[in-house]
């Protein structure tokens, strides 16, 4: 038997036996597997923030030290970030001194709430700062002269800000001296409008964040076609408090006031067209508050034979263009792949992140940055998400994996800052159409076995797809149901998630679904086309006729911790890429279709395969994908 044979049945049976065992074991193994599946890389999925162990903080203030912070008023001219300038002096300067910035600027035992945890010395800090920074950074003689100058990015996050000076490391904290309070000239502004679709194909969604309720301003979009009459759509408002936390950082130190989240839903739309939008409120007294103009390209009507463009990717974080965290940088990829897809904004009409966005894991302020960071993107094409395992799960929460990734958010800030066409918010499973594409949006934090509720949904969406206008089938998900070499699940010898596959592939066969997109493995992987384990078509880069198996695609390198491959030699492996970057779909028509690899660090292309395929072709009958017939005249 040839090597590649015998490898391929090796790798083919040790999947099979492992996935039986784990669809027949009890939950509790299951845990314990999914627990353990990347417990080597724990220690990059920690929040940096949390390696400050705030509540260990005692006041020490030094009468000679100071941190002084500049300029006092922020945003005089409608800016929404600024760069702040913090001179330190201390005299009794040491390497790991460091410099909190703390917002609301207030952060004494005033602030502590009956969540947190028992004390036994003050000064009682039970906030984590926003963001920090070592005060050497940019100063490698601080040790000796006690004096250092830090540049930060703050951006307005509805609050003042407050800098400290602390020595003994993140570990031991020593407060040592506080800065004077600064802010923006409007703190409560409308700010980081994120763009989604709307549950019909001429419809889009706008949602922002600002410091307004509803007691105190009336939240709306005025908009309306480039260079026409502009109309106005109120919006409605929502929050979460800290209750609504299931518990870890989110429910004590990384708790944070999100404000108030607006969506305001735009009709009516005519395919194709540009539409300006701004974000307003109309105050008590009858004055306005206003955003910046932004606009945005009106989705093609469905089946519209026209250029169409796709971006797909993710687990990518958040990153600090100041260099702050930079000691603890665990999504060192993440600036890169947005100035990247920034850069190309006029080139792409759609972002889809699948799952694992800002890793703020509890620490509700890391939100606000990542929403900062996107909004160039956000503001301007409809940028669809899901959910992963850093978005919901926590025990006992009810997410399909037992794990505490979250860090205690269980789903409700990402439910709530981001619209999706779902029926129920908290179910977090939807499809949505862009012109002739037809997405079909899994929850992996919940369960799709045969038999859930998932499962029937995602059928009826797949069997709803008008391959005649719309041909591109896409299904996306954050864990991988279908295949990867990654090293954790080579390990566990299934290469997916447990039950994954074995639930779904005959969906994907029925209804001939072209493409399945994951998250959750930080890499790029492209799979061939494939059904039960066995690739179905021996070409690698043009693929034409019937869709006889569904080709896999992990897109998981959008700037977290990079993953391993497996040592094993998978076939079903056609191209790999341990580096950052993200997947772009091109349909040119209806019968054609480019899928391309591009890296993040240079926005060039590293991988690609065409598909091109006449409608006959998808009618046309293949294993476990035909409808009965019958010899009857």
């Amino acid at each position: 038997m040839h090597i590649m044979n015998i490898a391929f049945l090796f790798v083919t049976l040790l999947a099979s036996f492992t996935s039986i065992s784990l669809t027949h074991a009890s939950p509790h193994y299951q845990t314990l597997a999914r627990s353990h599946q990347k417990s080597g890389s724990n220690k990059f999925n920690v929040q940096p923030l949390s390696d400050i162990t705030i509540y260990n903080a005692v006041l020490a203030l030094h009468e000679n030290a100071s941190v002084k912070a500049s300029p006092y008023l922020l945003g005089l001219k409608g800016e929404d970030t600024e760069w702040v300038s913090i001179e330190v002096d201390h005299p009794e300067p040491s390497a790991d001194d460091w410099v909190a910035v703390f917002s609301p600027a207030k952060f004494n035992g005033s602030t502590c709430t009956y969540e947190d945890y028992t004390r036994i010395q003050s000064p009682y800090i039970c906030t984590s700062p926003i963001k920090f920074m070592f005060a050497n950074y940019s100063n490698p003689s601080y040790t000796t002269t006690g004096k250092s100058t830090l540049k930060l990015q703050i951006i307005n996050q509805r609050a003042d800000f407050s800098f400290a000076l602390f020595s003994g490391g993140l570990s031991k904290p020593k407060l040592k001296a506080v800065s004077n309070t600064i802010t923006f000239a409007n703190p409560k502004a409308p700010l980081y409008p994120r763009l989604a679709h709307g549950k019909s194909w001429d419809e889009m969604t706008v949602t922002w964040s600002s410091g307004y309720s509803i007691v105190e301003a009336v939240p709306f979009i005025e908009w309306g076609m480039k260079g026409q009459k502009r109309s106005r759509s109120p919006a409605g408002t929502v929050t979460f408090t800290q209750k609504d936390m299931c518990g870890g950082a989110a429910r004590g130190v990384g708790w944070r006031d999100p404000g108030y989240i607006h969506t305001s839903f735009l009709k009516d739309l005519w395919p194709n067209m540009v539409y300006t939008y701004q974000m307003g409120h109309i105050l008590q007294n009858g004055s306005y508050v206003w955003s910046k103009m932004y606009s945005f390209k009106a989705s093609p009507y469905p089946g519209q034979d026209s250029l169409q463009r796709v971006i797909i990717f993710g687990d990518m974080g958040k990153g600090e263009r100041d260099g702050a965290n930079a000691y603890s940088n665990k999504h060192p990829g993440a600036l890169n792949t947005t100035d990247t897809l920034i850069k190309d904004l006029d080139n792409f009409d759609f972002v889809l992140h699948i799952g694992d966005m800002s890793y703020a894991n509890g620490y509700i302020s890391q939100w606000d940055q990542f929403l900062a960071q996107m909004e160039p993107i956000t503001s301007k094409v409809p940028y669809m998400v899901a959910s992963g395992n850093h978005e919901r799960d926590w025990p006992n929460s009810g997410s399909f994996y037992d794990t505490d990734d979250s860090g205690g958010e269980c789903g409700v800030p990402a439910e709530t800052l981001f619209y999706y066409p779902a029926e129920n918010r908290a179910k977090f499973w939807y499809s949505t159409d862009y012109g002739m594409f037809h997405f079909c949006v899994a929850d992996t934090e919940h369960d799709w076995r045969i038999g859930t509720e998932q499962y029937a949904f995602l059928e009826k969406c797949l069997a709803s797809a008008n391959r005649h206008k719309q041909p591109w089938l896409i299904f996306a998900a954050h864990r991988v149901l279908g295949y990867s070499s990654n090293d954790w699940y080579g390990q566990e010898g299934s290469f997916e998630e447990p039950m994954g596959r074995e639930h779904l592939q005959q969906l994907w066969q029925k209804y001939k679904v072209d493409i399945a997109f994951f998250g959750h493995v930080h890499n790029y992987e492209r799979v061939c086309p494939i059904y039960q384990n066995q690739c179905v078509n021996d070409e690698k880069s043009n693929y034409s006729g019937i869709v006889n198996g569904t080709i896999h695609v992990v897109a998981g390198g959008g700037g977290s911790h990079l993953s391993d491959y497996t040592e094993l030699e998978t076939v079903w492996s056609i191209h790999k890429d341990r580096d950052f970057g993200f997947v772009k779909l091109t349909a040119f028509n209806q019968s054609s279709l480019l899928m391309e690899y591009k890296k993040s660090s240079d926005g060039k292309v590293y991988d690609s395969f065409t598909i091109t395929r006449e409608y006959k072709d998808v009618l046309a009958c293949v294993h476990d994908g035909c409808e009965a017939t019958t010899l009857a005249t």
